[in-house]
C-alpha cells in the first residue's frame, strides 16, 4: 500500500515520478501528489483518485525541475481528499511517507505549541514540522533528519526535500522498504523497485534504520547509530509487464491464466529425477532440515491459506509437527518455541508489515531458523531470513492474488518434500510420485482454464447475489476459504467458508434459495463424508455449485450444478481446484461491475499493521 517515488537528476522529473507511480498502483491507493522544486520555487499538485488524474493534472499545469518527489496515499491517518494528500510541505521542508507515526498525536500538540499550524489530519504531517525544526537548529538537512527519526515511534519509509537546497533528498527506512536507484549522474528512490525500472536496474536496498542522503552523484548511508555503512549493489532481474495486458480484459484474468508458466518456472531447476534438490531452499537448507522437529508457519491474507494447506501435508507426507498462525496475532501473543522449531514465512511482496514484524521476533526467541518464500528478490524478508526459497512468478498487479498463491502451494508441497526426506518421514519411492506430481501440475492447470467459459456462464447466476457459502473438507477447507476471500475481495458478495463437517453446528441456519453454496469436492477419502454434508444442504433448499472430480459421482439437476474437472493425484488437488474457484470470483466480479484489479478499500502490499 501507498507508493514513494523520487529523483534527483540534471533533466526534469516529473514524467518519471508519475511513470513510477503507475507502476505502483497494483498496490492500491486513494490519492497521488508529486512536489518538483525548480529556480528556488516549489511546484506541487495533487488529486483525489486515480494516477491518471494527476497525469492528467500535470499536462494543464506542467512541472518543471530535476529534484522532485512523488506518492500515492493509501488513507490511514484523514479520509481519502487532496488535502491529505502527499507530498505535505512545512515552509521550504516537503515530504512523503509510507507507514503509521504511532506517537503523531502527541508530536502534533509538542508542535502547536511551537506555533506550527496543521494543513491535513494525516500524521505524515509531523514529519514535515519537525524536520523544518530541527532545520533552523541543525547544520544539514541529514542532521535535521536523523534528529527528528529519533523522537519518531511506528512504521516510516520516508523521503524529503528542502526548497533552499535542491541537489539532494533525504531518506529514512524503519519498518517500510525504500530502495536507491542509481543511475548515470542521476539517482532515483523508491518504495519498490518496480518503479524504477525504466530508468535503472541497479539499486541500493536500505536496511532497517537507516538514513541516507542522495544526490545525483553521491550516496551516503548512515545506520540507527549514526555511523556510515555501505549497502552492496544489485541488480535487478524482475521483469515488469504493468503495460501490457496483453490480449486480456484485466491483470488478474492475465495472472490466472499465466498459472501454468509460472508453476513451471517455479520448478524449473528445483526437481531431480527422483526428487526435490534441497539446495534449491538456500545454502545450509539440509543441515537445518535434518534437525528440524516443528514448524511454524507465519503469513496473513491469501498467504495464510497456503500455510493451512501446508500443515496438512507437513504432519501427513512428512511427519513433522506443524503450526499456522496469523502475523498479526503470532506477534502480539506470547509463545512457547517447540525444540528444533523451524519459521516459515510466507508473503508475495516480502514487505507485508506483520509478517516482516513476526520473524523480527522470532530471531529473538530461540527458532533454530527462520526461511521465507516469496516472490520478490531483495526484499526485507527474503534479506533478513536464513533460507529463502523464491517463487518466480513474476509481477503479480491484481490486487487479488492469483498466480502468486499457486506458486506459493508448490513451493511448499517442494519444502514438504525436501523435509521429509531429510528427517528421514518419506520414502524414496513417496518422494519420486510427488515429483511426478508436480511435474504434470501445469498440464492439468491447462486442462482446468479451458473449463472458463463454462464457468463465466456460471458466473451469471450471482448477479443478484449478496452472501454466499463456501464448503471443503481436509486440505481443501483452507482452498474453500480462499474461494471465499477472492469472491468477497472484487465482487464485494459476502462470502465466507466452512469446514463442511461443521454445518450442524450453525451454519444450515443460513441455508436458503439465495445464498449459493460452493464446494469443492476432489476423489479424495473424505468424498463420502463430503456427499453427506452435501445432502444437508439440498434437504433444506439449498442451491449447490460443486467443482467435483469427474470419477467423485455427483450429477446436476435443479439444485445442483455441477462443474466437473479430470482425475488429480490427491496431494496435487488443493492447487487445481484453486483455479476454477479464482475464476468464479473473476466472472461474477465482472459481472457486478467492480474494479476487478484495485477494489475498494484494499491494497496489494500490506506494509502497515
Amino acid at each position: 500500500m501507498c507508493g514513494i517515488v523520487g529523483a534527483v537528476a540534471q533533466r526534469d522529473v516529473a514524467e518519471i515520478l508519475v511513470e513510477g507511480l503507475r507502476r505502483l498502483e497494483y498496490r492500491g491507493y486513494d490519492s497521488a501528489g508529486v512536489a518538483i522544486v525548480h529556480d528556488g520555487q516549489l511546484g506541487r499538485v495533487r488529486r483525489l483518485g486515480k494516477v491518471q488524474a494527476l497525469a492528467d493534472a500535470l499536462n494543464e499545469q506542467p512541472l518543471a525541475g530535476g529534484t522532485g518527489i512523488a506518492h500515492t496515499r493509501w488513507a490511514t491517518h484523514g479520509e481519502p481528499s487532496e488535502r491529505n494528500a502527499h507530498p505535505h510541505v512545512s515552509g521550504n521542508i516537503a515530504v512523503v511517507h509510507n507507514g503509521i507515526i504511532e506517537n503523531h498525536e502527541a508530536l502534533r500538540e509538542q508542535l502547536k505549541a511551537k506555533g506550527y499550524e496543521f494543513a491535513s489530519d494525516t500524521d505524515t504531517e509531523v514529519i514535515a514540522h519537525l524536520v523544518h525544526w530541527h532545520r533552523q537548529h541543525t547544520d544539514s538537512l541529514l542532521a535535521a533528519l536523523q534528529a527528528t527519526v529519533k523522537e519518531l515511534r511506528g512504521a516510516y519509509g520516508t523521503v524529503l526535500m528542502d526548497v533552499n537546497d535542491p541537489s539532494r533528498l533525504v531518506v529514512a527506512r524503519s519498518g517500510s522498504p525504500l530502495v536507491i536507484g542509481l543511475g548515470l549522474g542521476e539517482n532515483f528512490i523508491a518504495s519498490d523497485q518496480l518503479a524504477l525500472l525504466p530508468v535503472t536496474r541497479r539499486f541500493l536496498f536500505l536496511e532497517e534504520g537507516d538514513v541516507a542522503e542522495v544526490t545525483r552523484r553521491d550516496i551516503h548511508i548512515f545506520n540507527s547509530d549514526g555511523q556510515p555503512v555501505t549497502r552492496a549493489e544489485q541488480e535487478s532481474e524482475v521483469t515488469h509487464d504493468a503495460g501490457d495486458k496483453g490480449e486480456y480484459r484485466h491483470y488478474m484474468l492475465k495472472e490466472i491464466f499465466e498459472q501454468p508458466r509460472a508453476i513451471t518456472d517455479t520448478l524449473e531447476g528445483r526437481l531431480s529425477e527422483q526428487g526435490v534438490v534441497v539446495e534449491s531452499f538456500g545454502n545450509g537448507a539440509r543441515a537445518i532440515f535434518e534437525k528440524v522437529e516443528h514448524i511454524q508457519l507465519i503469513a496473513c491474507g491469501t498467504s495464510y491459506h497456503a500455510g493451512m494447506v501446508a500443515r496438512y501435508w507437513f504432519e501427513a507426507l512428512a511427519g513433522v509437527p506443524c503450526d499456522i498462525e496469523i502475523a498479526s496475532e503470532f506477534r502480539y501473543r506470547k509463545s512457547v518455541v517447540r525444540p528444533n522449531s523451524l519459521l516459515i514465512t510466507l508473503s508475495q511482496s516480502g514487505e507485508t508489515a506483520d509478517t516482516l514484524a513476526a520473524l523480527r521476533l522470532a530471531k529473538e526467541s530461540g527458532y533454530m531458523g527462520t526461511l521465507t518464500i516469496c516472490n520478490v528478490p531483495g526484499s526485507s524478508l527474503v534479506r533478513e531470513s536464513d533460507l529463502a526459497f523464491m517463487t518466480r512468478a513474476g509481477a503479480e498487479i491484481g490486487v487479488a492474488s492469483t498466480k502468486a498463491f499457486t506458486t506459493q502451494l508448490v513451493a511448499l508441497l517442494m519444502l514438504v518434500a525436501a523435509v521429509g526426506r531429510c528427517r528421514g518421514n518419506m520414502t524414496e519411492q513417496t518422494e519420486a510420485e510427488l515429483v511426478r506430481s508436480l511435474r504434470s501440475l501445469p498440464a492439468h492447470i491447462v486442462s482446468t482454464l479451458a473449463l472458463a467459459g463454462d464457468i463465466e456462464q456460471l458466473a451469471e447466476e450471482f448477479a443478484d447475489k449478496y452472501h454466499s457459502l463456501f464448503l471443503g473438507r481436509g486440505e481443501q477447507y483452507p482452498i474453500a476459504m480462499e474461494g471465499a476471500l477472492k469472491l468477497k475481495e472484487i465482487s464485494y458478495i459476502h462470502a465466507e467458508a466452512y469446514a463442511a463437517g461443521e454445518l450442524k453446528h450453525g451454519p444450515l441456519a443460513l441455508i436458503d434459495a439465495d445464498m449459493p453454496i460452493i464446494v469443492v469436492a476432489p476423489n479424495n477419502e473424505l468424498l463420502e463424508k463430503l456427499k453427506s454434508n452435501v445432502e444437508e444442504v439440498r434437504a433444506r433448499g439449498g442451491i449447490l455449485y460443486v467443482f467435483a472430480d469427474k470419477q467423485a459421482g455427483f450429477k446436476g439437476d435443479a439444485t445442483m450444478r455441477v462443474m466437473s474437472l479430470e482425475h488429480v493425484d490427491e496431494v496435487i488437488a488443493p492447487i487445481v481446484y484453486t483455479v476454477p474457484l479464482q475464476l468464479l470470483s473473476y466472472y461474477v466480479a465482472l459481472i457486478k461491475g467492480t474494479d476487478v484489479d484495485q477494489p475498494r478499500n484494499l491494497a496489494k502490499s500490506v506494509t502497515v499493521e
